[in-house]
């Protein structure tokens, strides 16, 4: 199970910081990621972490989002800075086990598992 939370709304310009709790998984050999979809939008990919720790991000988010996770706590973060209007979506948390590549953002098909989402909204 992934449990999502630090959704919330804020003006353009701020920051939020999404967690994402893995129960029953263990994340030290996974993949993990978050993904977005907003309204009348097909859902995308925002970035992901590996096992290694190494990262990828879509160029709509690059320097402004970061993903991180600590296996101790067995979870998944997401800070989001310089937030836009176009940033407004539901985040979802995504797992699975294995390897991924930056492709992998772009293939939603790819992932095992999928949190409930907690959303996020911008206003100008």
């Amino acid at each position: 199970q992934l449990l999502e939370s630090g959704g919330g709304s804020v003006q353009a310009g701020g920051s939020l910081r999404l967690s994402c709790t893995a129960s029953g998984y263990d994340i030290s050999s996974a993949c993990m990621g978050w993904f977005r979809q907003a309204p009348g939008k097909e859902r995308e990919g925002v970035a992901l972490i590996r096992s290694d720790g190494s990262t990828s991000a879509a160029d709509s988010v690059k320097g402004r989002f970061t993903i991180s996770k600590d296996k101790a706590k067995n979870s998944l973060y997401l800070q989001l800075n310089s937030l836009k209007p176009e940033d407004t979506a539901m985040y979802y948390c995504v797992v699975r086990s294995g390897t991924c590549a930056t492709r992998h953002l772009a293939d939603s098909g790819y992932w095992a598992y999928w949190g409930q989402g907690t959303q996020v909204t911008v206003s100008s």
